[in-house]
């Protein structure tokens, strides 16, 4: 998937968080809503700005983000 189509990140909007393009809708929002259990048709309900297609894509980035972290254990 092409997130980039979907996802912009400006230092002006939202400090700088990820963001659905055109919108001042985080990444971060749409993957806490989802571990709430909410699914995407009351998502795009409740925000019909989203198309299904941005939000797969943030949930693509937020897995990519997460994939390229350097883990640092909690305990030695």
């Amino acid at each position: 998937m092409i997130y980039q189509k979907y996802i912009t990140i400006d230092k002006r909007i939202m400090a700088g968080k990820p963001i659905i393009k055109g919108t001042r809708i985080p990444v971060d929002l749409i993957v806490r809503k989802f571990a709430k259990t909410m699914d995407i048709d009351d998502l795009l309900k409740d925000y019909p700005r989203l198309t299904k297609e941005a939000v797969q894509a943030a949930i693509w980035y937020a897995g990519e983000v997460v994939g390229s972290e350097e883990i640092y254990p909690l305990s030695p």
